[in-house]
Order: structure tokens, then C-alpha cells, then sequence
């Protein structure tokens, strides 16, 4: 029986800023049936303050893995950054592929030169949540600043598999490279790009879950996650049962248990707690009583 669901937010069940009126049913439903909810996204805690009021997570695991906070107290269960050795060099390997950047920190998202790529999407998305700020040099306001840097993104229009392959093998970091074109183009800042969304080494959404299960004493099996993108394949592949939302990359599809007729905008959250939570305990209930 499912006793925690772990949910994306952006695809998954936001869009737009938006969620649906099943969605949110669906929430509901998961407190009455006491089962645990908790937000696992790549955006940071600052970010989705507002849509975690609306939605009521027990939990949250923020910025890929870099955060895990108990919701319902505001206690942060386990930070891990960046250090300034890993942004130093990714930064010199930016500049030399005249990549975009930009970086997360506790409250602020800082970019260098302008807001462009996935920085300028979320100017627009969540400009009320969070605060922006424009640097000359991102370098400069490190060593100024000494900011908690969660997560580095670098941009661009052109193939980032090599500057991954690169990253990953002179610093301690993880390199998750996530593709914006085709069918999957940014629809919100109007062109295609690639980029890289890094964090420290070995920490990942599925990483964080997995010390989330043991600090909750449930096992992977009793865990159920959805998601749509590259960052949850990991978390969908070894859960007791992975969903992927109608729509999703096809790379998220192809691990999971199943993926929804439904997408994010016409309630494939809800589509999932239905089938496999909600319909699987009253069938429990039937053997019972039979």
C-alpha cells in the first residue's frame, strides 16, 4: 500500500502557474486517505513558497535534492551547496563556451549579464516569489556576496553534451542536461536551447528521496512519484510505483509504470492518485470485507 507520493511540480502538476481543480481534489484526497505528500522539484524552496500554501505538502525536497525541508515546521531537514572550488571552475568552462548563467540561492535568483533562457522563464513565472537581480559578473558577486548556492544553470543555443561530459569529469558535480526543443521548446520565452542544471556531486531528486524514506521509516515500495522530466527519471524508475505524465519526455515514459492518458493541463495527477491509490484501497477494503 502507497504511503508517501512524491510529485514534480512544473509539468507534473503545475502549468503555467496553474493547477487544475482535479488536481487539487486530488491533494485533498491523499491527507484523507493518510497518505504523505511532498513536493520534489528542481526549483528551490523560495520559489514555490506560494504553491506549497495552496497545496499543503508534508515535505519538500527543493533545488534537485540540495533542500529538504518539513513543510508543515519550516525545519530544514538537509541543505547541501555548491562550493566555491565547483563554481569557480564550471564558470571558466561557461565563459569559454560563451554559455548563459545564472545561480540559486536562498532567496534570490542572480544572472549574469540579462534574464535569458530558463532565468528569464522564471521572471516571468514566479516574479512574485522570488527576488531577481542582474550581475556584471557572477564571479565577482561570489567573492562579494559569499552567497548558499543551490544550483548553477548554464545556457545556450547549440549541444551541451560535451560541456556536461567535461564538468562532470574535472569537479564533484552533477550535470543534468535537459533539452528545450521539438515539441519540447520553451513555449514561454520563444526559442529552443539546451542547458545544464548543476548541482553538487551525487545529489539528485531520487538521492534526496531516498534519505527522505529512511528519516520516515517507508520504504521505496510504499513510495509513489510523478513526474515529466529528465531530473525524475531516477525517482520514477525506482519507486514502488513511477508515473509519468501524459506528455512527458519520452525517456521519463519509457521507465515508468505507467503514464497517464491525461496531461498536466487536463489533471493527469489526479488520473494517477485515482488509479493507484484511491481505487487500489477500496479494493483493500472490499477483500476485506469479503
Amino acid at each position: 500500500m502507497i504511503k508517501l507520493l512524491a510529485s514534480d511540480l512544473d509539468g507534473t502538476i503545475v502549468h503555467n502557474n496553474e493547477i487544475t481543480t482535479m488536481d487539487l481534489e486530488a491533494v485533498k484526497e491523499l491527507e484523507k486517505m493518510k497518505v504523505k505528500f511532498v513536493i520534489c522539484t528542481g526549483k528551490t524552496y523560495a520559489m514555490t513558497k506560494d504553491i506549497c500554501n495552496i497545496l499543503k505538502p508534508v515535505y519538500g525536497i527543493f533545488g534537485n535534492g540540495t533542500q529538504i525541508m518539513n513543510i508543515q515546521t519550516g525545519k530544514e531537514i538537509i541543505k547541501n551547496t555548491i562550493t566555491n572550488a565547483q563554481i569557480s571552475n564550471c564558470l571558466k568552462i561557461a565563459k569559454k563556451e560563451q554559455l548563459h548563467i545564472h545561480i540559486y540561492t536562498d532567496d534570490k535568483i542572480i544572472a549574469q549579464e540579462k534574464l535569458d533562457y530558463m532565468a528569464y522563464r522564471n521572471s516571468i513565472l514566479y516574479k512574485n516569489q522570488v527576488k531577481f537581480e542582474i550581475v556584471d559578473s557572477i564571479e565577482n558577486y561570489i567573492k562579494m556576496q559569499k552567497p548558499n548556492i543551490l544550483k548553477l544553470i548554464l545556457s545556450g543555443e547549440k549541444d551541451l553534451g560535451t560541456v556536461k561530459k567535461e564538468m562532470e569529469s574535472k569537479e564533484k558535480v552533477t550535470a543534468i542536461r535537459i533539452k528545450k526543443s521539438g515539441i519540447y521548446a520553451d513555449k514561454i520565452v520563444g526559442k529552443e536551447y539546451e542547458y545544464l542544471d548543476i548541482v553538487p556531486r551525487h545529489i539528485t531528486k531520487y538521492q534526496a528521496l531516498m534519505q527522505l524514506s529512511v528519516y520516515l521509516g517507508i520504504p521505496m515500495e510504499q513510495i509513489m512519484t510523478i513526474g515529466d522530466n529528465i531530473n525524475d527519471i531516477e525517482m520514477i524508475k525506482h519507486a514502488g510505483i513511477g508515473i509519468a505524465i501524459g506528455g512527458s519526455y519520452k525517456r521519463v515514459q519509457n521507465v515508468a509504470t505507467y503514464v497517464t492518458k491525461n496531461t498536466v493541463e487536463t489533471g493527469g495527477f489526479a488520473e494517477a492518485v485515482s488509479k493507484f491509490i484511491k481505487e487500489k484501497r477500496s479494493e483493500n477494503v472490499y477483500s476485506r470485507r469479503i
